[in-house]
């Protein structure tokens, strides 16, 4: 097992023997292969975390680790039930989703690092690809919670972001609102949808279903303060191998988290620049720019006041 699966999963020994102390004491409460009722507090076992209200919760994606399986992709469409898109090749290497959209809450991104120009000498492992699971960052500082005018957007118990369909308007507000391009209209029903970082599994004790099913750990669930430790932990570790271009995205005063953003609930480890990946290098909320944007009209209607009365009093002398 790999060092990362070692710190998100705690009580699996390195030996990965199925013995007592190698496990976590819940694990033993359910010793048959079937269950006939649901787990109380199931996060425990598979995530190391009790999630309760009032708890700041997230993900941290570590690109790094991500083998572009899909597995989280169809573990949301499943969850979710969302239904497929165009159904085809995209001509985009392995990327046939090719984005988030209203009914693709998870995004796996396929970047081919070839250099055209020494072709001859690349070796083709995978050391020459990125690959990096997209999702609905979950800003601490939502712009589209502030767009929404009917509330349907809203913070929950567990500090993440959600869209309440039954309340949406479909005006469409969020959209443009969004710096990373998230928020999407589904024109089945003119309503607004996106990644609710499976609200509905959270307060039945349940991991997310696209980090429950990762099978590298790539995308990792916790609170969000024993994230970001982990995470610096595992930049500086990557530092001490030789990969010094590793760094985090999302975190307070990072790349990511400009703006006015303050934090990404859903952050990321990255190892070359946030638009290799299609991110944004310096997102800004859009009411940020409201101020700017009515000082600037303000003065040029000003300017062409002035310049017309300086024409008329032209024409009268």
């Amino acid at each position: 097992m790999t060092e990362a699966w070692d710190t998100a999963k705690p009580w699996i020994s390195k030996s990965a023997g199925m013995i007592e102390g190698s496990l976590h004491p819940r694990v033993l409460d359910y010793t048959d292969s079937f269950i006939d009722e649901v787990i109380p507090n199931e996060s425990e076992l598979t995530a190391g975390v009790t999630i309760e209200p009032g708890k700041s919760y997230g993900f941290f994606t570590d690109t790094t680790l991500c083998i572009g399986c899909k597995a989280c992709e169809v573990a949301c469409k499943e969850w979710n039930q969302l239904p497929a898109e165009e159904q085809g090749m995209s001509g985009m290497s392995y990327d046939n989703t090719r984005g988030l959209s209203s009914s693709t809450w998870r995004h796996v991104t396929f970047v081919e690092k070839v250099d055209r120009e020494h072709t001859d000498d690349m070796q083709p492992f995978q050391s020459n690809w990125l690959m990096m699971s997209d999702v609905c960052k979950h800003c601490a500082n939502a712009p589209c919670l502030e767009a929404c005018p009917t509330g349907a957007l809203f913070r929950t118990e567990f500090d993440t972001v959600v869209v309440q369909q039954d309340i949406c308007n479909g005006c469409g507000y969020c959209v443009p609102a969004c710096p990373f391009g998230v928020v999407d209209l589904d024109m089945s029903d003119g309503k607004a949808h996106k990644c609710t970082l499976c609200y509905d599994r959270l307060k039945g004790g349940l991991e997310p279903a696209c980090a429950k099913s990762c099978p590298t750990d790539s995308i990792q669930f916790g609170e969000w303060d024993d994230l970001y430790e982990r995470a610096q932990e595992r930049v500086e570790d990557l530092h001490e191998r030789g990969a010094t271009n590793a760094y985090l995205y999302g975190t307070p005063g990072a790349p990511g988290a400009t703006g006015g953003l303050e934090r990404l609930q859903a952050f990321f480890l990255l190892s070359d620049r946030p638009e290799v990946y299609g991110l944004p290098a310096a997102p800004t909320r859009p009411s940020r720019r409201v101020a700017p944007a009515l000082g600037t009209g303000l003065a040029t209607a000003a300017s062409l006041a002035l310049a017309a009365i300086f024409l008329f009093s032209g024409k009268r002398r």
